[in-house]
């Protein structure tokens, strides 16, 4: 089957290039569209499709940004002859950093245009099994015309059509944009029931990475994406190729997500290595495994030693062997390092690629012949969510702000819904884990 990838805003568009630029080197495919060989399986028809010149593809994507600027830069770029004009779509003014301008007053405009373009994409999916979706919820865009999107889509494509998302979530210090905890929050309440599985990224993690990982102190957004870039690739390389055993992508629902409320996994990804310590990387499953349950591999701040696993998921890349996988499990284990819910006790589920991943020249990654992304929902991600209500709470406190949201046709009362339902998700996963600590005490 086919997956459709959807970029929105400025976040989701510059995560399109680092994503793309792996899967064409994962593929052959030169930055034309043309593939340098024809391929020996079908596989990478799940995010490519064959136009109608000889070898030439194109990717099953759209993006969509509420001003041009972004997206003339995917149309100027290095990649500008892969993707189908069509399927670039833009406005003509900035949402404002505003939810309600990008849900109510923007979304006039693009959400028709935009649903046109994911229609005429899967007009060409033969047996189209999903959507994987990029978007930051800080801005205007990422958050409101992004959840009218994923509203259309599940009232066009039905209930059952899998939605997974990759979300830049706000940072614990950092912050652009000082009405980041509004938009966040009411992104976050209005699309819940409208995602399956939520995969949450934060800024401040990923500059960590680069900062204490990847020897890169002054990272711009290109290294922090192609971060990203790394991890989309390790998650789709299941989708994308063969292998035993694989992952399907709707198993990503049915094996992370024990409630439907409950579908916020962590992100993990190993070997994180500089370019500069090339020949000193240490690839053994055994490893890669170990630092997928360290903190500091995280793409999320939270504490994983604080609150229990609820599932996880493994997805490796290259040359693994199963008994290695195992072992590696077993010890994970046996050295407490994955405390899990005690009604969840097998907890892993495990996908393998043969085909090992790709490294963008130049970049700031160290080549493997070996890496393993890490899905884990665990209860510790409360955290996130609870410093987010605290932000929002102090702005709310004070009415700061709110008049901008209801220039924009939203009632106030909405506020207090968004927190209320957020408030409650937190409480979702605070009684998990204590239900989890009082099976352990009896």
């Amino acid at each position: 089957g086919e997956i459709i990838q959807v970029h929105i805003g400025q976040a989701g568009v510059q995560i399109a290039n680092a994503c793309w630029e792996l899967y064409c080197l994962d593929h052959g495919i030169l930055p034309t569209g043309c593939l340098a060989a024809y391929p020996d399986d079908a596989s990478l028809l799940t995010f490519f499709s064959f136009t109608g010149f000889d070898r030439k593809v194109a990717p099953r994507l759209v993006m969509v940004d509420t001003e041009p600027t972004v997206i003339d830069e995917i149309r100027t770029g290095a990649y500008r002859y892969l993707f189908n004009p069509d399927s670039l779509i833009n406005g003509a003014e900035d949402s404002g950093s505003n939810f309600a301008r990008g849900y109510n007053l923007l979304a006039t405009e693009l959400l028709d245009r935009s649903m046109e373009a994911i229609r005429k994409v899967a007009a060409n999916c033969p047996n189209l099994r999903g959507f994987l979706v990029f978007r930051a919820i800080g801005g205007g865009t990422g958050s409101g015309l992004a959840t009218r999107i994923l509203e259309k889509i599940k009232e066009d494509y039905g209930r059952k059509m899998t939605v997974i998302e990759f979300v830049v979530f706000p940072s614990p210090s950092l912050s652009p944009i000082i009405v980041e905890p509004y938009n966040a929050l009411l992104a976050a309440h209005f699309s819940m029931d409208y995602v399956d599985v939520t995969f949450i990224v934060d800024n401040e993690a990923l500059y960590d990475i680069c900062a204490h990982k990847l020897d890169v102190p002054s990272p711009t957004y290109t290294n922090l994406n192609r971060i990203i870039g790394q991890v989309v690739s390790c998650f789709t390389a299941s989708q994308r190729f063969s292998g035993s055993p694989t992952v399907g992508f709707q198993e990503f629902q049915t094996n992370l997500v024990p409630y439907p409320r409950i579908h916020y996994p962590l992100l993990t990804f190993a070997p994180l290595v500089p370019i500069s310590r090339y020949a000193f990387v240490d690839t053994t499953v055994e490893q890669m495994t170990a630092e997928c349950f360290s903190p500091g591999n995280q793409m999320v701040r939270c504490d994983p030693t604080v609150g229990k696993y609820m599932s996880c998921v493994l997805l490796y890349r290259g040359d693994i062997r199963n008994a290695d996988v195992n072992n590696a499990i077993q010890n994970t284990r046996s050295n407490s390092r994955a405390r899990f819910v005690d009604w969840s006790p097998a907890g892993f589920k495990i996908g393998v690629t043969a085909v090992p991943p790709s490294f963008v020249p130049g970049g700031d990654l160290a080549p493997s012949i070996r890496a393993v992304c890490g899905i884990f929902n665990h209860t510790g991600i409360r955290d996130a969510w609870c410093r987010l209500v605290n932000k929002f709470d102090k702005l709310y406190e004070r009415r700061a702000f709110i008049y901008h949201y209801v220039g924009e046709g939203m009632e106030e009362s909405t506020f207090f819904d968004a927190t209320s339902n957020i408030c409650q998700l937190i409480s979702d996963y605070l009684e998990v884990e204590s239900s989890a600590v009082a099976s352990e005490a009896n």
